[in-house]
């Protein structure tokens, strides 16, 4: 495994950099301190509205590129480089499957804010730890707001309750289980691996020269654009299936693992 090439490195968040309570460790910040020496960018990609990223990564924000919303919102400092949003007729249909699904809650995620019901009850709460910026509707259809993406949420298993409800629509939509009780819903080209494919692009970044670590199924399509492509210990086995390589878990700090690797190499 060469790393000597890497020139960016880009990483999921919930499972990947953060750890079990949601935190960046003070490594990784040190060791994003000697990346920026040796010139090596970091994309933080994740499904997470763009104000919790800036949350978390606040110290060095100002340094790095940010995927929010799954590759819906792309930004740099102050500047948005890409929006994508849902169309209004595929938002209503969306909203009355999810309305007839036990225990599940939808949140419309827009460039500066998320909409939920007011009658969401406990889930409210539960929310604060993924959306920073968020508003309370009687009526989520009366919402006139640009959507980049719906993030439907169970208590139980996104995958189980959610995904089997909500698959009917992968004929025109990217429906995608992004976490255990997650499941995302936006336009086809919405999605992780396309914004980092235009952010490769503009860079003039090949597959030997960028590292992408990932632990569920909103990230395939941007581990596939990588040759050091990095699945969680507790990844899902998708992940596993399609990574060439795999780091410890996010609560055995995988991705410190091995950047400490990458600056070893670089030096």
């Amino acid at each position: 495994m060469d790393l000597s090439k890497i020139k960016m490195v880009v990483s999921d968040m919930d499972g990947t950099l953060l750890n079990n309570q949601h935190e960046v460790s003070k490594e990784f910040f040190h060791l994003f301190e000697n990346l920026k020496k040796q010139n090596i960018a970091f994309v933080a990609a994740s499904g997470r509205q763009y104000y919790s990223m800036l949350d978390k990564l606040k110290p060095i924000a100002n340094d790095i590129l940010f995927i929010a919303e799954n590759g819906a919102f792309v930004k740099k400092q102050e500047q948005v480089l890409m929006t994508i949003s849902l169309d209004q007729t595929y938002i209503t249909n969306v909203l009355e499957v999810v309305d007839k699904i036990d225990n599940a809650h939808a949140v419309l995620c827009t460039a500066q804010t998320a909409y939920v019901k007011k009658s969401s009850g406990d889930f409210i709460e539960m929310l604060k730890e993924y959306y920073s910026e968020f508003t309370l509707v009687d009526s989520q259809q009366e919402v006139s707001d640009t959507i980049l993406k719906i993030a439907i949420y169970h208590h139980q298993s996104s995958e189980n309750y959610l995904y089997p409800e909500l698959k009917q629509f992968e004929d025109v939509l990217k429906v995608k289980v992004s976490g255990e009780n997650w499941l995302d819903i936006s336009e086809p080209n919405a999605h992780k691996g396309y914004a980092l494919q235009k952010v490769m692009d503009k860079h003039g970044i090949n597959a030997d020269e960028i590292m992408v670590f990932g632990d569920f199924n909103n990230d395939l399509e941007m581990m596939q654009l990588s040759n050091y492509s990095f699945a969680m210990a507790n990844a899902h086995p998708n992940v596993k299936r399609i990574a060439k390589y795999q780091t410890l878990s996010n609560t055995e700090h995988g991705v410190e693992h091995i950047l400490s690797k990458l600056l070893l190499a670089k030096s």
